[in-house]
């Protein structure tokens, strides 16, 4: 019989499996085809599975490292009789519970403990500045562990109690600190808040102390107060200079006054010298005889009128220009004051992005939340949150998140209505006052804001940044407080947040 060709051996392996109903698979077909040549089916070696094998076995003793060797040997001639006695003989070693050989510990040099020792000595160098000077005790301790740990011979138990017993001692001193930082800081906030209540009617005042009010609110952070303290000397310089003009102009006023008194003292002498010149006159005409006597009477009653005539257009001249001086310092004591009512509303402001602070928000809600129920209208308020901010910030820097802060507030400003209100809440946080504005009208257009913040694209090096926020609103209940109120908007706005981002839900 003449030897088969592989392409005769496969049609006829392919006429099988269809015959047998099998399915054309790898396997099976490669042991129909063995089985059409006549040859034998020889499975393929696994090299590459028992190689991860061979890797993760045990090879700590010696008897482990030396069947791993047969292992590998037998792999590599694929020899399953080698391979199985080297397995068999692996499965029969003994657990061991501890490593054969430990890693040596790491060596403690004297450079690495000196550099150790000098670290510490700068710790406590640092700290101790912020413990005060009231413990002569503390800052006896504290010498005395930083002298013995520059010392190159220092024992290390000596020092690990010495700096013990300073750490004990560190901590009654830290927290003495802590209550009277405490302590100070309500101190302060109760005196400011006194001013604030003895100086209810000078309104510039009264916006200086509220902002140092809002300033020694705790947490404090170096950035906030900073921000407060560049907007403070820029108010007080605003009404240093507006206070001088103000006691100018009153200067004024009262020389103007004054010069007023004189002038009517001078009119009334006047008045009185001319009343008693023409009762003369009229006794001279009940004494005249003839008309020769008359005239000279004549002559001096005309004077008499002529010269109070002359008077009184000085007067009336004077008059006038004291009146125009006085409308003069009265429009200048107008604006004086409105420029005090600008300087005091600066300090209701957020410094950074210009929008009211909690001041300034306390203030539109208890005014729109009185008119609301005084008119019967609805209101709304809308807790928004910018999205992935702090990424934001992480990836772009935190001048970038100030600028886009800055910028959503501008959007926002220039989106919503005269009578709405925009207050920054905290960090990313905003809050909307939306008067004579329902739920649905309110969801509306915070759903605004957000599309003409797609549009005015925040610019980072003249790179477009997408930025979004998410956002809850909440109608004001008739009889609720508001603060009730804005706990619902941001329980919605973190809904919203869940929710994908970007979005507005209604509280």
């Amino acid at each position: 019989m003449a030897e088969r060709s592989p392409y005769e051996i496969a049609k006829e392996t392919l006429k099988l499996l269809s015959v047998r109903k099998l399915l054309p698979s790898p396997e099976n077909f490669q042991a129909l085809y063995h089985e059409v040549a006549g040859t034998r089916h020889v499975p393929n070696f696994p090299e590459e599975q028992l190689r991860s094998i061979a890797r993760v076995m045990p090879g700590q003793t010696p008897a482990q490292q030396r069947l791993l060797g047969q292992l590998d040997q037998a792999i590599q001639n694929r020899n399953w009789i080698g391979l199985q006695a080297a397995l068999v003989g692996l499965a029969t070693q003994p657990l061991v519970s501890t490593p054969a050989h430990l890693p040596d510990k790491p060596v403690v040099t004297d450079d690495l403990m000196a550099e150790l020792r000098e670290q510490i000595a700068r710790l406590i160098e640092n700290t101790l500045p912020m413990l005060g000077q009231d413990d002569p005790r503390l800052k006896e301790q504290a010498e005395q562990v930083l002298n013995f740990a520059r010392q190159p011979t220092a024992d290390v138990a000596t020092l690990k109690l010495m700096l013990g017993n300073l750490s004990f001692r560190v901590s009654f001193a830290s927290e003495d600190q802590m209550a009277i930082k405490s302590s100070l800081l309500e101190l302060l906030h109760l005196l400011f808040v006194n001013i604030g209540e003895l100086t209810v009617e000078d309104r510039w005042v009264k916006g200086q102390i509220d902002a140092l009010v809002s300033a020694t609110t705790p947490p404090l952070t170096l950035r906030r107060l900073d921000d407060v303290q560049a907007r403070l000397k820029d108010v007080i310089f605003k009404q240093s200079e507006a206070k001088a003009r103000t006691l100018e102009a009153q200067e004024q006023m009262k020389q103007l006054l004054a010069a007023f008194i004189e002038r009517l003292g001078r009119m009334t002498e006047n008045s009185s010298a001319y009343q008693g010149t023409i009762e003369n006159c009229s006794r001279q005409l009940e004494s005249a005889q003839s008309l020769v006597d008359i005239a000279p009477v004549l002559q001096e009653a005309i004077q008499a009128t002529r010269a109070m005539s002359i008077d009184t257009l000085h007067m009336r001249d004077e008059l006038r220009e004291m009146r125009e001086r006085t409308q003069q310092a009265d429009e200048a004591l107008r604006k004086l004051q409105e420029e005090l009512d600008r300087a005091s509303s600066q300090a209701r402001h957020d410094p950074l992005t210009g929008a009211l602070n909690r001041k300034g928000l306390d203030e539109a809600l208890q005014r729109e939340i009185a008119r609301a129920r005084r008119q019967g209208t609805p209101m709304c308020v809308s807790l928004l949150d910018l999205d992935n901010f702090k990424k934001l910030n992480d990836s772009l820097g935190h001048d970038t998140g100030d600028a886009a802060l800055v910028h959503l507030a501008q959007v926002a400003r220039s989106t919503m209505r005269p009578q709405d209100s925009l207050a920054r809440y905290g960090g990313e946080e905003f809050l909307v006052v939306l008067p004579d504005t329902d739920q649905a009208k309110g969801v509306e257009v915070m759903k605004r804001l957000q599309r003409e913040l797609t549009k005015q694209f925040f610019l980072k090096d003249n790179e477009k940044v997408l930025i979004t926020f998410s956002a809850g609103v909440a109608q004001v209940g008739a009889d609720e407080e508001t603060t009730d109120a804005i706990k619902r908007a941001d329980q919605a706005m973190y809904l919203a947040k869940r929710s994908g981002k970007n979005r507005v839900v209604a509280a």
